[in-house]
């Protein structure tokens, strides 16, 4: 949840942080701050509720001192209020010498504060943070060396937490544990960096190495040491940064969402280059490590995901049905493992996660291997732990991701998901593959066509903004359409605040109808009726029906259709394209709407109250 940045080298450590920081707020607004140790030697802390902006003006008008190690951190809230007594870092020990950053939640907390009370410690926040502080700088009066005493004491905690401390006492050293939460490091010609993710220090460096679960991390200038929490020593695995900081940037664009939604074309091309051939063929190497025999074995496939992932998944399930013959399910990963799934080691689980830190959808993975089966993940972070525990990886090629509403994280994949479709189906016999041929042709031109669908965006945000006072909005959706309903519910929810559902088309007489009211708008997914299986007619009755009960009706219908425009009072047409790969198109018109919207009620879209960019706690 929470954004960290660690540095320690010969570079102003303060501008360094800041940076860092910048890049990733996106994890957390609610706090920021820093501790350096000057080179007076002397441990010093700035922490500010609010945005990061709040800090920058607070350390100009009470400069820090020069400096070459510190860490940083952006706040989102889970245990204490957003106040300035809550940001992190929290200093640890009567003297204070030491500060400590944390990501993710201990929890074990109550007892341990408890222990520490009973020893007579003052607590200066509510946060459960301050508990590990405390009981670091405790076990180092006891046993005297920082790094022992650090790994004391992370083996008692439990959680999910990414820990950075430093120290008074031993100021060329930076040390980090994970468990459970992201950390990546970076790597520096006589200089070492610390992130959440490799957002934090890729203005500086491309060479990075993931941490494992349970490890600690000893950072210095020239050197980095990685150890299990029972003090073993760990080979790191270095990976290079395929993008580079101007990517994480805005560029010119009024949003990092502008930027995004406008990024699509290239996100889908570079998810498929390299995987599909000019003549429509596919191969996915990532998935080399399965044989033919496995894949024809696979009897059932679910895929695990929250949130947009989950819509990506939807939709994914309805290319996979149609085109590898095999019964796919769609599981919210933070249900799956709580009953008691169905899984055998025929069953394959796909898992969906931009960040590849959703924690809900760790843990599911990890149960679902637990049962036997294996893991495919769709993740759009190199070196993230969902890459790293699964079977096999299609990455998304979408790049940085800042805004926290998804847009081109999403479209990446689901072009991914069409991609394992084709791959099963060839791989099973399941399409001609003339057909999936044919398929992979017309996927080919999609990214043109997502180009178009931009270029006419001006109309699906003229509607947003002249909707700005609605205080509900319905979409509807039938098939693939039905995902992308719920997904344009979502980013109104998730960016203007006010109640937006999506409701699969058929499901209108049997409840939803009576939401609708004189004025109520609705935006209707409309499929082809180009398709010999059309649900063409059955939409354009459903637009009738609340139509004749006072609703607005905005369509987004494909080119040519000209029926729909009688009955619609406003028609956004996309491209023609098959019906199965229409939601790279008709999505986009969605997230100009809701970005519309929100912008017009002068919300912030890259940052909307109480959400975060990767959920990385249960």
């Amino acid at each position: 949840m929470c954004g960290i940045v660690g540095y320690v080298g010969p570079k102003a450590t303060l501008d360094v942080v800041l940076a860092g920081l910048g890049r990733l707020e996106y994890r957390g607004y609610d706090s920021a701050g820093v501790s350096v140790i000057g080179e007076n030697g002397k441990l010093e802390t700035r922490k500010k509720a609010g945005k990061l902006a709040n800090l920058r003006n607070s350390i100009a008008e009470n400069p820090l001192p020069s400096s070459h190690i510190g860490i940083g951190h952006t706040r989102w809230a889970t245990h204490g209020a957003p106040t300035d007594g809550n940001a992190h870092p929290h200093l640890g020990g009567t003297d204070l010498k030491l500060s400590l950053i944390h990501n993710g939640i201990i929890e074990n907390f109550a007892e341990l504060k408890a222990e520490l009370v009973a020893a007579g410690t003052v607590f200066a926040s509510e946060t459960d943070t301050e508990v590990a502080a405390h009981l670091i700088a405790a076990e180092y009066a006891r046993v005297g060396n920082l790094t022992d005493a650090f790994a004391n004491v992370v083996k008692r905690l439990h959680g999910a937490f990414t820990i950075l401390v430093i120290h008074e006492d031993e100021p060329d050293v930076v040390l980090a544990a994970r468990c459970n939460a992201p950390l990546v490091i970076g790597l520096g010609d006589g200089e070492n960096f610390l992130g959440s993710d490799v957002a934090a220090f890729v203005e500086h460096t491309k060479r990075a190495i993931s941490v494992g679960q349970n490890q600690i991390v000893i950072l210095r200038a020239d050197k980095v040491e990685l150890r299990t929490f029972d003090g073993e020593p760990v080979e790191a695995c270095e990976f290079t940064v395929d993008w580079d900081a101007s990517a994480a940037s805005k560029g010119g664009w009024s949003s990092f969402m502008a930027k995004e939604i406008a990024d699509q074309p290239q996100a889908v091309a570079d998810t498929l280059m390299g995987r599909l051939r000019s003549d429509g063929s596919i191969w996915l190497d990532e998935i080399s490590g399965f044989s033919t025999d496995d894949l024809k074995a696979i009897d059932r496939i679910i895929i695990v995901a929250c949130g947009t992932a989950s819509y990506a998944g939807d939709v994914a399930k309805y290319a996979i049905e149609k085109w590898a013959h095999v019964p796919v399910q769609v599981e919210l990963s933070h249900e799956f493992r709580y009953r008691s799934p169905i899984v055998t080691p025929n069953t394959l689980v796909v898992a969906i996660s931009q960040s590849g830190e959703t924690m809900d959808t760790l843990m599911a993975t990890r149960y679902a291997r637990e049962l036997g089966a294996r893991v495919l993940a769709i993740c759009n972070t190199q070196g993230a732990t969902l890459a790293r525990e699964s079977d096999a990886v299609i990455y998304t090629h979408a790049g940085p991701e800042v805004a926290v509403a998804s847009t081109k994280a999403l479209t990446a994949q689901i072009t991914a998901g069409y991609l394992l479709g084709l791959f099963l189906a060839s791989a099973r016999g399941a399409t001609p593959r003339t057909e999936l041929a044919k398929i992979g042709r017309e996927l080919l031109k999609l990214p043109a066509k997502i180009t178009k669908v931009l270029d006419g965006l001006e109309q699906a945000k003229a509607l947003g903004t002249e909707m700005a006072n609605a205080k509900s909005v319905l979409f509807l959706g039938r098939n693939v359409g039905y995902p992308i309903a719920m997904e344009g519910a979502l980013k109104l929810k998730e960016l203007a605040y006010i109640h937006a559902e999506g409701f699969a088309a058929g499901e209108l007489k049997h409840g939803p109808i009576a939401l609708i009211e004189a004025g109520q708008p609705v935006i209707v997914i409309v499929p082809s009726p180009r398709d010999v299986d059309s649900l063409h007619p059955k939409v354009v009755s459903n637009i009738q029906e609340i139509r004749a009960r006072g609703a607005r009706v905005i369509a987004i219908a494909e080119q040519g259709d000209t029926e729909v425009s009688q009955y619609a009072e406003d028609v956004i047409f996309v491209p023609q394209t098959l019906p199965m790969l229409a939601p790279l198109l008709t999505v986009i018109p969605l997230q100009g709407f809701a970005l519309a919207l929100a912008t017009a009620l002068g919300l912030d879209v890259d940052q909307p109250r109480n959400l975060a960019k990767s959920v990385t706690v249960e």
